[in-house]
């Protein structure tokens, strides 16, 4: 089977997220997915290393072997690696979280970043800074971990998970720019937050839009 589009995830339950995002936008769509969460677990041990970057990029080229043209790293924490694969020109490799970070720091400076998992930080605020610098506009970042989130996700408590993010997203944040929700996984939480008037932003919706005209304009 041929596929147009690829997506690589560190969460199994991504697959569901963006397989309807695709039905949604482009139902025609073939879409291929590959999970590999020992990625994320690894990262969070470790960090980036060399060797960890070279599994995700090899992994990235697989997923274009059945013909994907553009291949999307859905985990922001290997999103740095996944982002510089050699693509030998043969496909588009992307991270999730990209243009969310370009909407980000146009509607900054001041820019909150929200995580549930503290080893997303590092590399969320390395693609803001760089969006910031190819945009060419100031960039005061901020980051809150959001305590008690992640607990919920790993015990399988979307409800609670969600509940969690969206109750420290306050009236108090209305200084702010733009709100990031840093994992796509945070993304449902937005719906849960009324009356703030702070664009609150996440990466798969954003994603798989840029990921569709990416697609629209290769050959």
């Amino acid at each position: 089977m041929t596929h147009d589009l690829a997506f690589l995830h560190t969460l199994a339950s991504n697959v569901d997220v963006f397989d309807a995002l695709v039905a949604e936008l482009r139902p025609d769509l073939q879409v291929r997915h590959h999970v590999a969460d020992h990625m994320l677990n690894e990262a969070r041990r470790t960090g980036m290393t060399p060797e960890l970057g070279r599994e995700v990029q090899t992994l990235m080229a697989d997923l274009s072997s059945t013909g994907a043209r553009v291949v999307v790293c859905t985990c922001s924490t290997i999103g740095v690696a996944a982002e510089a694969t050699d693509t030998a020109e043969r496909f588009v490799a992307m991270r999730i979280d990209r243009p969310m970070a370009d909407r980000a720091v146009v509607l900054g400076p001041n820019v909150l970043v929200l995580a549930a998992l503290a080893s997303t930080f590092g590399p969320t605020r390395a693609l803001l800074e760089d969006s910031a610098r190819r945009a060419r506009v100031p960039l005061a970042l901020e980051e809150r971990l959001v305590d008690g989130a992640w607990p919920h996700f790993e015990r399988g408590d979307r409800d609670g998970y969600y509940q969690v993010i969206a109750e420290a997203i306050t009236p108090g944040l209305a200084r702010f720019g733009a709100i990031v929700l840093a994992q796509a996984s945070m993304a449902p939480a937005a719906d849960r937050v009324r009356d703030l008037a702070v664009p609150i932003l996440s990466s798969p919706r954003l994603g798989v839009q840029a990921a569709i005209g990416r697609l629209s304009n290769r050959p």
